[in-house]
C-alpha cells in the first residue's frame, strides 16, 4: 500500500490499472479527458498491459468497449455529458446482451446553454439503460469503487455493465492524498475475468440476436433481476474488500447522525461532506439534522431509504438535476420507495447546483429550516419554490 496525491481522475485510473482491463477505448471530453491520459500513459511505461484504442467518438468508444467484452476482455471506457448522451443507443445494447464493462462518467451539465461544469443531469437521464450505477463522493472512494466495479459487474448474479459516476471538477480535478493498493493486493481481490457469455470458435453460441414479443419480455426480466442481484453482490464486495484493504464501504446508502434525526437531507455525490458538516452546525443549535448519502441510484436502495427516513418528521432531497416539467429524478425514486413502504412523511424537493453553481453551507442550512417549518413541494436554491400541485 502506497499513498499519492491525485485527483479524482487519477485515483480512478490507479484503481482501473490495479483491476487489470484488457482493453481500453478513449474519446476525449471534459472533464473526464484526464482519466483516458493516464491510463495512455500506464500503457505507455508498460505499467498496464492494455490494448488502448483511441476511438473516432464516444459512440465507438462504447461500441468497442461491448465488441471486447464479447470476445470475453475485461473492458473499460470513460465519458461525460453529451458524450454519454452520444453513447446512449450504446448503453442498452451493454446491458441487454449482459457485458460486464465498467464505464466511469465525469457527470457535467447537459447543453443548452452549453456548459462543462458538474451536475449530474447526464448520468441520471441514463437511469433506465439497465446499467448498475454509483456515485462517489471523494478520490479514495473512487479508486476503490473503480476496483470494486469489475467484482460486482463480473458476479454470474449480475453480469450487468457499470457506470461510475465522479463528480465533474468538484470531484475529478480536485486533490487529495489516496492509499493505493500493491498489485498483489487487487490481484488476490479480483481474479481474471472469465465468462461464457463470449465469442467462442469451439463452443459456438447465437449473441446480439433478435427476440419477438413471445420471448423478448422474459430477457428484459432477466435483465431487471440482474441488476436487483447487484444489490446483495455489492455487500459481499465490499466485505472482502475490507477484510483486504481495511476499508468500509456501507452498501447501497451511507448514513450519517440519522438514529435520532427528526430532518434527514437526503443527496447523493460530493456535496454530502458539507451536508454533514452543516447537520453537525444545526445539532449544536438543537436541530436533530441527519444525512443520506445515495452511494447507487441503480439498483436503487428502496429499503434503506424506507427504513431511515419512516420516523422522521420531514425530509429533503437535494439534488443537481431536474426532470423538467415535474421535479428531480432522484426525489421521484425516494417518494416511489416511500410509497411502497408504506411511510407517510412529507418531503421537499431542492435543487441546485445546476451548470456547477455552488451550493454552500448557508444554503443546506436554510433547507433544513425550511423543511421543519414546510415548503413548496420542488425548490430551487437561490430562485425559491415551486408549487407543482403535490
Amino acid at each position: 500500500m502506497s499513498r499519492k496525491f491525485l485527483s479524482g481522475n487519477e485515483a480512478f485510473a490507479e484503481g482501473i490499472r490495479l483491476a487489470r482491463p484488457q482493453v481500453i477505448s478513449a474519446y476525449p471530453i471534459t472533464p473526464q479527458t484526464i482519466v483516458v491520459e493516464r491510463l495512455s500513459e500506464m500503457v505507455e511505461d508498460g505499467s498496464l498491459s492494455a490494448e488502448y484504442v483511441h476511438v473516432e467518438s464516444e459512440h465507438s468508444a462504447l461500441s468497442c468497449a461491448i465488441g471486447a467484452s464479447a470476445a470475453g476482455a475485461r473492458a473499460f471506457t470513460a465519458t461525460s455529458s453529451q458524450g454519454l448522451l452520444y453513447m446512449a443507443e450504446c448503453l442498452y445494447y451493454a446491458a441487454g446482451g449482459r457485458f460486464p464493462i465498467v464505464m466511469m462518467n465525469a457527470d457535467r451539465s447537459t447543453a443548452l446553454p452549453w456548459n462543462i461544469y458538474g451536475d449530474q443531469r447526464d448520468s441520471l437521464s441514463q437511469l433506465d439503460s439497465g446499467w448498475i450505477q454509483s456515485y462517489a463522493e471523494n478520490a479514495q472512494e473512487a479508486l476503490d469503487l473503480a476496483l470494486m466495479s469489475y467484482k460486482i459487474a463480473e458476479d454470474k448474479r449480475v453480469q450487468t455493465p457499470y457506470m461510475a459516476n465522479l463528480d465533474g471538477f468538484v470531484l475529478t480535478h480536485t486533490y487529495e492524498t489516496v492509499e493505493i493498493p500493491t498489485h498483489e493486493q487487487a490481484d488476490k481481490f479480483l481474479p481474471p475475468y472469465e465468462t461464457d457469455n463470449r465469442i467462442d470458435f469451439e463452443s459456438p453460441k447465437n449473441m446480439a440476436f433478435s427476440a419477438g414479443p413471445d420471448t423478448n419480455y422474459i430477457f428484459k426480466y432477466k435483465e431487471h433481476k440482474g441488476i436487483l442481484a447487484a444489490a446483495e453482490v455489492i455487500t459481499e464486495t465490499e466485505k472482502e474488500f475490507a477484510e483486504i484493504f481495511g476499508r468500509h464501504y456501507t452498501g447501497l446508502t451511507e448514513n450519517y447522525r440519522t438514529e435520532d434525526a427528526e430532518y434527514i437531507i437526503v443527496t447523493l455525490g460530493s456535496i454530502a461532506g458539507l451536508c454533514r458538516e452543516t447537520a453537525d452546525k444545526l445539532r449544536e443549535q438543537g436541530v436533530k439534522a441527519g444525512v443520506v448519502r445515495i452511494r447507487y441510484m441503480r439498483p436503487f436502495p428502496n429499503k434503506e431509504i424506507a427504513d431511515v427516513l419512516k420516523n422522521v418528521k420531514a425530509y429533503a432531497v437535494l439534488e443537481k438535476d431536474i426532470s423538467f416539467g415535474n421535479e428531480g429524478t432522484v426525489f421521484t425514486n425516494v417518494n416511489s420507495a416511500l410509497k411502497k413502504a408504506g411511510v407517510d412523511v412529507k418531503g421537499y424537493n431542492f435543487i441546485g447546483g445546476l451548470g456547477g453553481r455552488n451550493i454552500s453551507a448557508g444554503d443546506i442550512e436554510n433547507i433544513c429550516t425550511s423543511i421543519a417549518k414546510g415548503t413548496e413541494s420542488v425548490n430551487f436554491i437561490g430562485i425559491g419554490g415551486e408549487d407543482n400541485g403535490k
